[in-house]
C-alpha cells in the first residue's frame, strides 16, 4: 500500500494500474459489482477511498463540490504544494477501457475540479482518470497546469 500511495503522490499511472489490478485479481469478486453498468463506478470508488485511506496523512475528500460540479476523490497530501484528483469510470469493455480513461481527464480539465486544490494554494496537482472494468483497470494521469 505504501507503493500505490507513493505511486498516486508521483503521478505514476504505471505502478498504479499494476498495484490496482493485483488487489482486484485478488480481492474482489465479480458479484461485487453486481447493478446497473450506471451504479458500478460506485463500488469501485468506494474501494479506492478505502486503499487510498492507508496514508493517515492525507485529507481524503469524497464527491467534493470543485469547479463547476463534484470531484469524484480530491486529496491533500502533506506536501502543501501538491494535490490528486482523481475520476472514477466503469467500462462495460476491456476495450473502451482507454477511451473511458481520456473522458475521465476531459471531466477534470472541463469542470475545472483542481480549483478547490489551487484556492489552498497547492500548484502541484495530478490528475487522474481511472477505468475498471470487471477485476481490471486502466490509469491515465497528467499534470495541471
Amino acid at each position: 500500500m505504501r507503493a500505490f500511495c507513493q505511486a498516486s503522490q508521483t503521478g505514476d499511472a504505471e505502478a498504479i494500474q499494476k498495484h490496482l489490478n493485483l488487489i482486484l485479481s485478488k480481492m474482489i469478486s465479480v458479484m461485487d459489482t453486481k447493478a446497473r453498468d450506471e451504479q458500478k463506478e460506485n463500488f469501485y470508488h468506494g474501494l479506492l477511498l478505502g486503499l487510498l485511506r492507508s496514508d493517515p496523512s492525507w485529507l481524503i475528500l469524497s464527491n467534493a463540490e470543485s469547479g463547476d460540479g463534484f470531484s469524484d476523490i480530491l486529496i491533500e497530501p502533506e506536501d502543501p504544494d501538491a494535490g490528486i484528483v482523481i475520476e472514477v469510470k466503469y467500462s462495460p469493455t476491456l476495450a473502451g477501457m482507454e477511451r473511458t480513461c481520456e473522458a475521465a481527464l476531459d471531466q477534470i480539465r472541463s469542470k475545472r475540479y483542481d480549483e478547490r486544490l489551487r484556492s489552498e494554494g497547492r500548484e502541484r496537482i495530478t490528475a487522474f482518470g481511472i477505468t475498471f472494468c470487471k477485476k481490471r483497470c486502466r490509469v491515465v494521469s497528467e499534470m495541471l497546469y
